[in-house]
């Protein structure tokens, strides 16, 4: 049964195109934005609306967006530049200036395309190598700073400081409900599933956030009042899968439905269009550099280098969330050409296989010619899964 919130946050994502080309009209400003180090609160703050841009699993558009970007690029790139270049996408057309980061760098590079061939104002929030350095703290503070004033200079708005704790307090109840509907997800009442948890968060891509914030906590109202009603049978065979790696933006479906399929249960992400945003993010103070230096020293992003294993902040926050949603194996997955996370599979399945976690590395992109080859892989992953549970209850 579908819950109540569910329904009108599907609802409410369905009116909003509409809603924002109205908006525009009357005079408000939209900020198409993409990244992992891009506080969205400050475009908020400054009375813009934030709209998170990018779609995956279309391969048509993948090969339109080849036109104008090279095909050594990410698919996620190639189908970002493919809705601009149709520009049939709602939320595309209807935004009057675009902000990126340079986390990832063809994440970078795909805001350059933008501005070349679509002349879109572009403004970039440039984004440290060694971000664990002191100096790379100053760096991005700085950056922030200097993207505040370019977005003030386009909006015609200055940031209210207000305006900015307000937002910071709106924000974190978001961060914070976010993280209590994964705990929801993940249990084995399962109220909700992670497939429907992860279209929440996709939603909150383009909803107000003070609207999305509400529905969120009438959603965990929802589920506390349900929590404890249903019985539930052990399943002593059930295949918990965590899910790493590469983004996977929304209409990206593929993996998702394989496992589905295959009787596997997915219980939780770390992926930077999931959950990981929404964690370790403390602003200890409402200013613009509180704000910068929460996103620096938060989990980092995979396409920042770091090779000191002992120290990763990324690989340990991993095992703690596998380890949380008592997941049996983790399926990693990769897109063709996304370097640093391909880059990063073998390092984590070792350090995984320390802890007694299996993993499986998934290398694909948007294409369904290698649909059933994946589904052989993930099929057979899930059944030694749920093999070796029966083997430790038979013991």
């Amino acid at each position: 049964m579908t819950l109540q919130a569910v329904k009108q946050i599907r609802k409410r994502v369905e009116e909003r195109p509409e809603e924002l080309a109205a908006a525009r009209q009357q005079g408000k400003k939209v900020v198409g934005w993409q990244g992992y180090n891009l506080p969205e609160e400050l475009i908020y703050a400054l009375d813009l609306i934030p709209v998170r841009i990018g779609a995956g699993g279309d391969d048509r558009l993948v090969e339109i967006g080849a036109r104008y970007i090279s095909t050594k690029n990410c698919v996620f790139v190639r189908e970002t530049v493919g809705l601009f270049a149709e520009n049939k996408d709602p939320f595309v057309q209807n935004t009057d200036f675009l902000a990126f980061d340079a986390t990832c760098l063809q994440t970078y590079r795909t805001a350059e395309i933008l501005q070349y061939y679509f002349n879109k104002e572009v403004v970039i929030l440039g984004v440290p190598r060694n971000f664990y350095w002191p100096e790379a703290q100053v760096y991005f503070t700085k950056e922030v700073e200097y993207f505040v004033s370019r977005l003030e200079e386009l909006s015609g708005t200055k940031l209210d400081q207000a305006k900015l704790a307000e937002t910071i307090q709106l924000y974190n109840r978001t961060r914070s409900a976010i993280v209590k509907l994964y705990d929801y997800q993940a249990t084995r009442e399962q109220f909700i599933s992670w497939e429907e948890t992860y279209d929440i968060i996709h939603a909150g891509y383009v909803l107000d956030r003070k609207e999305y914030t509400d529905l969120l906590e009438s959603l965990l109202e929802e589920l506390e009042k349900g929590q404890g009603s249903a019985q539930v049978e052990a399943n002593e065979d059930e295949a918990r899968i965590f899910i790493s790696g590469s983004v996977i933006p929304p209409g990206d479906k593929k993996l998702i439905s394989i496992i589905h399929a295959v009787g596997g249960r997915i219980v939780g992400d770390d992926l930077w269009s999931g959950l990981i945003p929404y964690l370790d993010v403390r602003v200890e103070e409402n200013t613009i550099a509180g704000v910068a230096l929460a996103y620096i020293n938060r989990t980092p992003h995979g396409a920042l280098p770091y090779l000191e294993l002992e120290t990763d902040k990324r690989i340990k926050r991993l095992k703690e969330l596998v380890s949380k949603y008592k997941a049996h194996g983790v399926i990693y997955h990769t897109l063709r050409y996304c370097d640093p996370y391909t880059f990063k599979a073998k390092e984590t399945k070792d350090v995984l296989a320390t802890e007694g976690v299996p993993l499986l590395e998934i290398h694909t992109e948007y294409a369904g010619s290698d649909y059933e080859a994946v589904r052989t892989r993930v099929e057979a992953f899930v059944e030694m899964i749920k093999n070796k549970n029966l083997e430790a209850v038979a013991k």
